[in-house]
């Protein structure tokens, strides 16, 4: 029994939901920053602040594919989670710009990131669920365009509300501008109506469905064969690997504290984070131990352990892929409106005219990764997954690296084209190429787990951009992006060693 191929307009309602999902993100990520300097952030202190996001994501996404793969109820297996995220997620999008101190803004962030989270991670394993191999570069493509679309209107919001209908575009100090509030308002509620529409225009195949799909598929049989082992990890290892963690993590917090005297938090994340996941190790062993080997805890570590060759591969582009969005996203405004506009004070006229910018900034590569997301679909037809998305991120390296070149900002549309291009190429490509390799029953952990490869490096980078910034390059936020460019460019450049499955059968 093969999965039926859906209609065009089917893959359009389930994937409806990502319209609102990109509202919410895209809307922190042109205006989190702007938000914290306006209420007392320093310039370096914004990654550490920033970590909440994928700190969460590292967490939840995982837990969430877990729980959606056992989960089968009258909404079926993912739409309860798409609800419960949305409703979530809306409430803390409109209370994000009312945050009245800095540490309360940093809270929402981390709240407001853990309920996206909640919603977003099922929508990419329900493509695997829903599509046949043969859809599903289109399937996720799709999802491009709603985020494209979701994005351009979301970042470009303050922006239309200050210049299409007269809303004051700034406020007292330590006041966030009403532009920026309504903005958030609109979010919180595009966020739950388009989740809402997906939830009930969608129907969900039973598990008995998947069941017999996935017996007749072809692709099931090497999916699972590609899989490391069939046997669960032993505790020695567990064991083994989690004291090493433990080790590097407080050898790290030593020689940062004693030896180097350095005393930006950022960097101290990494090793916590390492000493952290060694203790799991180390309980997912105990547990092994006592044979409670079907614990949440235990079966993600051993799925992480045995992902599949082509997740591996992707793995490695991934992270050069997210260090270099991460660094966009948190140093594109304090970049352009001190280097490019001379602005320096959040609370001049001038630093916001500039924020605005970067929100139609961030509108444009949206938009054209909107435009770009069935164009890529046709080039990987001329060509294959891999080429497309090889081409598209060496491309948006080069765009991130001129923004250090250009002096007008009207000029920085012409970059927001190559950024564009990389990111309708990073939210299909990989996604089409990874769910290939999957075996069916574990698509959505694998797809939570696969996160990690974007959560990683976004860590990584607001550990260490801090410290790069305020050390190395004299507080300059220009240079994080040249950084980030350079990226980018890896990440294109390793793509061809990965091995996509479907294309090479």
């Amino acid at each position: 029994m093969q999965k039926p191929r859906l209609s065009f307009w089917q893959i359009w309602n389930m994937s409806f939901g990502f319209l609102g999902i990109q509202f919410g993100f895209a809307l922190q990520n042109a205006n989190v920053s702007r938000i914290f300097e306006t209420l007392g952030a320093k310039i370096e202190d914004i990654p550490i602040l920033w970590i909440a996001a994928p700190v969460t994501g590292l967490i939840v996404q995982p837990i969430i594919g877990h729980m959606s793969d056992k989960t089968w109820n009258r909404l079926g297996r993912r739409r309860p989670f798409f609800l419960v995220g949305a409703l979530l997620a809306s409430t803390a999008i409109i209370f994000m710009p009312n945050s009245p101190v800095l540490w309360i803004a940093a809270g929402m962030l981390w709240i407001m990131d853990a309920s996206i989270n909640i919603s977003m991670e099922p929508f990419r394993a329900f493509v695997g669920d829903m599509l046949p191999s043969e859809q599903r570069t289109i399937g996720f493509s799709m999802q491009s365009f709603f985020i494209g679309i979701g994005a351009i209107v979301a970042s470009a919001l303050p922006y239309m509300m200050t210049n299409w209908f007269g809303i004051s575009n700034i406020a007292d100090a330590g006041e966030i501008p009403d532009s920026v509030k309504f903005s958030f308002y609109i979010g919180g509620a595009v966020f739950l109506l388009s989740v809402l529409y997906t939830v009930f225009s969608t129907k969900e195949y039973s598990p008995e469905e998947l069941k017999k799909f996935s017996e007749s598929d072809k692709n099931s049989v090497h999916s699972i064969s590609s899989v490391r082992s069939s046997e669960n990890v032993s505790a020695s290892m567990f064991n083994r690997n989690g004291v090493i963690g433990i080790l590097v993590g407080v050898a790290g917090s030593l020689i940062l504290h004693f030896i180097l005297h350095e005393n930006d938090y950022g960097l101290y994340v990494l090793f916590v984070g390492s000493i952290i996941f060694g203790l799991l190790q180390l309980i997912a062993g105990l547990f092994t131990n006592q044979n409670k080997t079907s614990s949440g805890l235990v079966s993600i570590l051993n799925d992480l352990y045995k992902m599949p060759k082509t997740m591996r591969q992707l793995a490695v582009v991934q992270f050069f892929s997210w260090f270099a969005l991460f660094a966009m996203w948190i140093y594109t405004t304090p970049a352009v409106t001190h280097h490019i506009y001379g602005a320096t004070d959040p609370s001049s006229e001038l630093y916001n005219e500039g924020a605005n910018w970067v929100g139609v900034l961030m509108a444009v590569y949206n938009g054209f990764a909107a435009v770009m997301a069935f164009a890529l679909v046709a080039m990987a037809k001329k060509t294959n997954r891999k080429t497309v998305h090889m081409i598209s991120l060496i491309v948006g390296g080069l765009a991130f690296a001129s923004f250090y070149a250009i002096k007008n900002p009207n000029l920085l549309l012409v970059s927001e084209l190559g950024i564009g291009l990389a990111w309708a190429s990073i939210l299909a490509m990989p996604y089409a190429i990874l769910a290939g390799s999957l075996p069916p029953e574990k698509m959505g952990v694998y797809m939570g787990i696969f996160n990690f490869f974007i959560v990683i490096p976004q860590i990584t980078a607001a550990a260490i951009l801090g410290f790069f910034v305020k050390n190395i390059v004299g507080g300059e936020a220009i240079y994080a992006l040249l950084l980030g460019g350079a990226s980018m460019i890896i990440a294109g450049l390793m793509v061809y060693f990965v091995e996509d499955v479907d294309e090479e059968k």
